[in-house]
């Protein structure tokens, strides 16, 4: 309530406060904004009353002006003496409830603010999964005007995800949409994900998730129009994702405008990248490309103060882009601000930055900073605020996160002609705050166990450099089918880093323990093999990645060439490893590859390689062929070779199933030989082997699972064919 009769300026001789009892006269007068001896009219007034309500101390207030004594009447609001939370036994959904609450102990009572209590706890139950939860809160009066504040909650059972639907015009089947987002739908033996429960923070990622695959696809204009939860029953949900694909839009011409005083000789570069854009389905990961090579360039040639934008302008089914290059006032960075991280260490985030107090301020530089902290996928939010300091003409940047849970656990499970499989393992991303990631895991076949332990420091003594660690241990069980069994123990610690733009290099060093066992089956020549071996090897690795997209691939290449050395090693074996795949499109939507592997093992002093470093094909590179039951045979065994290669080819049929949402129809050719037996030159078995033939990959309720039927064309006498060949794989 406002009480005033004046409309004209009054100076105030006294001020007198009343009603307030724990609240001093002193602290009142600290909240206003005048003083005696002051003038004051009606909107001062209004100021004096917004001001002691926004200190949420007072439940009523009286402002008065008369004969020139300004009276200020409040009834202040009860104390909080205690908040009690019933229901809830998990300390982890009890500290997310605590955490940034406006209802606290010794706090004052604001009815407004329990409301806004009660709506953030909902919404904290509703991201966990708890669509049912029932909150109940008790205000309790007691005396001296204190009260009690009681949040009795049942959480109920965790909502389920039965069904997840893709409507409207989407173009791509839901097969595919499925592996984009991370929601996933409920079925029983997934005792372990998480993914299946319903949650608002997982939905609104999965939009984004969806957004970005349709623009890298070129579908400029998409709309993930709605995304919403319909209730089946009482305790399941169908997803709902509506999309409106829009037409599929390619890049059409591409401009660059510089200042005059730039030299376009250094950019040349941004032109060439011009024209090999030209043409192509549009793809956000293209533009930012585009803007990484302006930023290189610009840094390299010492063009400190710019900024860089792009204008679009799209013409029927063409986007015309033109990125403006100008120079920006010379302002430097005073400041940089970090907040929100309880858990993640500020030198991790920093070590994301590309700028530094005291450097010259870039937009460019500034965007590109805070989409590293991103990647880091440590933060469900990251938002920026640039604030201009204008006394000595500088800017202060402020960047808030908000963290999220970075640990999980997995299980994985497989079936298929080739036996089967299952694994498990546990994860954390951010150990301690550090950045630092690591992995447990474990993987088991009918005729092999693989366990391994790693560590993994991202950005070692700030260096921009991988370092990992891994100890790891296997066993592989080859009795049964070619009479030895070995096993594996050793430590691995490497490091990998980009060396030039989208081209990584690796070095590590690998330390086993092995031990060979053979039986009656095995040939001489295996059974000379069975012993104790100590290897140390130095791998190198040469990366070349120029693929779209690591994940769901459709154009682009890559390169991969790796290297061990012996260092210490019974039979100084040389390993040589080599892939290429590429991929591209015939027709709209379609997705094609090629790819070429070749692989070698040789002793460096003509000693024979251990049984364990000869070569098999992978039955992925020669489908129509048993696993491993190809190439040279020492009596009955297939014992490898210390050559193999293999040439693939795959591409998709979309108008065959067309209508079908979990099913896609692919055809394949490969090719491939291996031969070399070091120890025996009369040993042959080379030859190509090569196989054409069908796949039809479902999207089935137990999981992905894969049918391929393969028709040999060439093959060498001893090898097992294997026309048909399905597997099942599923997550828990």
């Amino acid at each position: 309530m406002l009480l005033s009769s004046k409309a004209i300026s009054n100076t105030i001789d006294k001020i007198e406060i009343t009603g307030n009892d724990r609240i001093t006269d002193e602290t009142i007068r600290l909240f206003i904004s005048v003083s005696k001896n002051d003038e004051i009219n009606d909107i001062e007034l209004n100021n004096i009353l917004n001001d002691l309500y926004e200190t949420n101390f007072f439940k009523n207030i009286v402002v008065n002006f008369k004969d020139q004594i300004l009276l200020i009447n409040v009834e202040e609001n009860p104390i909080i003496e205690n908040v009690n939370y019933n229901g809830i036994k998990s300390n982890r959904i009890l500290d997310l409830i605590k955490q940034d609450t406006f209802i606290k102990s010794r706090s004052s009572f604001n009815e407004n603010l329990l409301k806004k209590e009660k709506l953030k706890i909902e919404n904290i139950l509703k991201n966990l999964g708890y669509y049912n939860s029932n909150l109940e809160i008790l205000v309790e009066e007691t005396k001296n005007n204190l009260v009690i504040i009681t949040y009795n909650i049942d959480l109920g059972k965790k909502s389920k995800i039965k069904k997840i639907t893709f409507i409207g015009n989407k173009v791509f089947k839901d097969k595919k949409l499925h592996r984009i987002i991370t929601s996933s739908e409920y079925k029983f033996w997934k005792f372990i994900s998480g993914r299946k429960y319903l949650n608002q923070n997982s939905v609104s990622f999965d939009e984004r998730l969806l957004q970005n695959f349709y623009k890298n696809n070129g579908y400029y204009n998409v709309k993930i129009n709605s995304s919403f939860a319909k209730l089946i029953d009482s305790n399941n949900f169908e997803l709902i994702f509506n999309i409106n694909s829009g037409p599929k839009v390619f890049f059409g011409n591409l401009d660059l405008d510089l200042p005059s005083d730039f030299d376009e000789k250094n950019f040349s570069p941004i032109i060439e990248l011009f024209i090999k854009t030209e043409g192509k389905a549009y793809s956000i990961n293209q533009i930012d490309k585009i803007l990484d090579e302006i930023d290189t360039i610009t840094t390299l040639e010492q063009y400190k103060f710019i900024k860089a934008n792009v204008t679009e302008n799209i013409e029927d089914n063409l986007i015309n882009l033109k990125f403006t290059v100008e120079e920006s006032e010379k302002i430097f960075v005073d400041r940089i601000n970090i907040t929100g991280n309880t858990i993640t260490a500020e030198n991790v985030i920093r070590n994301q930055l590309l700028l530094d107090e005291g450097d010259p301020f870039s937009e460019i530089l500034v965007t590109k900073s805070i989409n590293n902290i991103k990647s880091l996928n440590f933060f469900k939010k990251v938002g920026s605020k640039v604030i201009i300091n204008e006394d000595n003409n500088t800017k202060t940047i402020n960047i808030s996160v908000e963290e999220k849970p970075t640990g999980e656990i997995y299980a994985t499970a497989g079936a298929g002609t080739s036996g089967g499989s299952f694994g498990f393992g546990v994860k954390e991303n951010n150990f301690l705050g550090n950045g630092i990631g690591l992995d447990t895991n474990f993987e088991l076949t009918s005729e092999t166990f693989k366990g391994k332990f790693s560590v993994t420091n991202p950005n070692f003594n700030n260096t921009d450099k991988t370092l990992y660690i891994s100890a790891e241990s296997s066993e592989n069980d080859n009795y049964q089918n070619f009479g030895y069994k070995t096993n594996k123990t050793g430590l691995i610690i490497g490091t990998n880093f980009e060396y030039l733009n989208d081209f990584y290099l690796g070095l590590s060093n690998s330390n086993f323990y092995e031990v060979i066992r053979t039986n009656s089956t095995a040939s001489a020549q295996q059974q000379a093999q069975e012993g104790n071996y100590w290897d140390s090897f130095i791998k190198l690795d040469f990366n070349y990645d120029k693929r779209n997209q690591k994940f769901q691939t459709n154009s682009g290449f890559r390169s991969f060439y790796s290297l061990d050395l012996p260092i210490l090693s019974d039979t100084n074996t040389l390993k040589n490893y080599y892939n290429y795949d590429h991929y591209f499109d015939f027709f709209e939507n379609n997705f094609s590859s090629i790819s070429f592997y070749f692989q070698t093992a040789n002793s460096l002093n003509n000693k024979d390689i251990k049984l364990s470093e000869r070569i098999n094909i992978p039955s992925s590179r020669l489908r129509g062929f048993e696993r491993g039951r190809v190439g040279p045979k020492d009596g009955d065994d297939f014992i490898g070779g210390n050559y193999a290669y293999s040439i693939n080819f795959a591409s998709n049929v979309p108008f065959l199933f067309e209508e079908s949402q979990k099913l896609d129809f692919l055809i394949f050719a490969d090719a491939a030989d291996i031969w070399g037996v070091d120890y025996d030159s009369s040993i042959k078995g080379n030859g190509i082997r090569s196989s054409i033939g069908v796949a039809l990959d479902w999207m089935s309720p137990l999981g992905p699972m894969n049918f391929s039927l393969a028709y040999p064309i060439t093959k060498v006498t001893g090898d097992k064919t294997e026309s048909f060949r399905f597997n099942l794989g599923t997550t828990f």
